[in-house]
């Protein structure tokens, strides 16, 4: 079979898209139809007929248009492959290919479009300053993480008083707009914390300061931008009848403590200590990732490009799969929640920018994974399991356990690269702010 491969021509559309015109030697193609079918009718099996005496009729009748089909996906395929080698082009993403109409008796024409990756030229880091956050993990962090598990184990005992903030409540109650029931504007037995922003802020107010057993109306405003358009921005009227209140009981820092955290005789310095080193690999994880992200930004405005769209919605693809088992692991069911593609494809667009910028960098400074790099971090993982040892002969049982550290060296290479390259200064960072929700 011959080809006829046009020089490729980018259409307005896409500065990275090219098309190939490809010819398909009819004659050829039948051809291999023939031997196709040929060795389809060499293992057919018929009744009436024995194994392989199959008439060759019967055989086209049955599998001609599959064979062709076959024959001809191949035919493209390899001659799509021929062209792109002779012309350098790197593919991104399957070709689509389509029938032309040319009048021609003796071949077949197709037109291949298809998106190639970008050139790649880095630009100079000089001149771009980085911050580098910076906390020393003290007494105090250890104290603050100490809280953070205590609270994690509160209980709450009955109280006979006034409500009051971080008391939990129990109450029923009733909305009205205009003086009628609203959707989703009652509830029997409801329990929530005070302060913890379960309900609006003003719902909350307006049932501080009631004691268990007394009943209460009052009026209250829904927010502009309250979720439900039928009542946001709305004056209603809620009836609530306060049933409980409990008061928040924190567990003492005792032997029975440390021992819930899994230190078995319940020794206050050693569950200090084991906090302490959970909390600077943390702190240590935590930082990096603040490092790593302003690298990619400066990364990404360093060197603007355009993505092929075959992989922007490959990534979409996949990052659509991530959210739909992350949704089902907490057990909600993903039929009932519609998935639109738009609504990943800035997140998919940046990843692969940055994925084309790092791999160009890896290529140009050998870059790559180091094994003592991937076994540091990866025993620095396992020390999060009871068993460390086991875990890390767990994940070099099998080479495909260790992609994600791997990953996770190069981008730590490409860091400590564009670090060396740019001006960086050191930040102190709240260890609240660090931590986020758990501080």
């Amino acid at each position: 079979m011959e080809t006829n491969a046009a020089n490729p021509v980018a259409p307005a559309a896409s500065a990275l898209e090219r098309r190939l015109e490809l010819s398909v030697a009819i004659a050829e193609l039948e051809q291999d139809v023939d031997q196709r079918l040929r060795r389809l009718g060499k293992n057919m099996k018929l009744p009436g007929f024995r194994p392989g005496k199959v008439p060759a009729s019967i055989v086209r009748q049955q599998y001609g248009d599959q064979a062709r089909m076959d024959a001809l996906q191949e035919a493209l395929g390899r001659l799509f492959g021929e062209a792109v080698r002779v012309q350098n082009l790197r593919v991104a993403g399957a070709p689509k290919i389509e029938a032309s109409e040319s009048g021609s008796t003796t071949h077949m024409d197709f037109s291949a479009t298809f998106e190639v990756y970008p050139d790649i030229t880095l630009s100079d880091l000089a001149g771009v300053e980085v911050e580098r956050p910076v906390l020393e993990v003290g007494a105090e962090e250890i104290d603050s993480t100490l809280e953070i598990l205590r609270k994690q184990r509160v209980r709450y005992e009955p109280v006979d008083r006034a409500a009051a903030l971080a008391d939990r409540v129990t109450i029923d109650f009733l909305g009205k707009k205009d003086g009628e029931p609203f959707a989703g504007g009652q509830g029997q037995d409801y329990r929530f914390v005070l302060g913890e922003g379960k309900m609006l802020s003003d719902f909350e107010n307006a049932v501080i300061g009631t004691r268990a057993g007394e009943a209460k109306s009052f009026d209250m405003t829904f927010p502009a931008e309250y979720f439900s358009k039928d009542l946001a921005g709305q004056s209603v009227t809620f009836d609530i009848v306060l049933k409980e209140v409990c008061e928040p009981v924190l567990p003492e820092l005792d032997g029975d403590f440390a021992r819930a955290l899994g230190v078995e005789d319940g020794d206050l310095t050693q569950m200090r200590a084991e906090i302490e080193a959970n909390l600077r690999r943390e702190v240590k994880k935590r930082l990096q990732g603040r490092i790593t992200a302003q690298v990619m930004d400066v990364l990404l405005q360093a060197n603007p490009l355009q993505v092929p769209e075959a992989l922007i919605q490959k990534e979409v693809e996949r990052l659509m799969q991530v959210a739909r088992q992350d949704m089902e692991q907490r057990g909600m069911k993903v039929k009932d929640l519609p998935m639109r593609p738009e609504w990943f494809s800035d997140q998919a667009r940046r990843r692969v920018s940055i994925g084309l910028i790092l791999s160009e960098i890896v290529k140009l400074n050998d870059l790559r994974a180091q094994p003592a790099q991937v076994r540091e971090l990866v025993e620095d993982a396992a020390q999060s399991y009871d068993n460390p040892p086991e875990v890390v002969r767990w994940y070099y049982a099998k080479a495909e356990r260790l992609s994600d550290f791997e990953g996770a060296a190069i981008e730590a290479n490409v860091v400590d690269w564009v670090l060396q390259r740019v001006k960086v200064s050191e930040k102190p960072v709240a260890f609240a702010e660090l931590m986020g929700q758990q501080a």
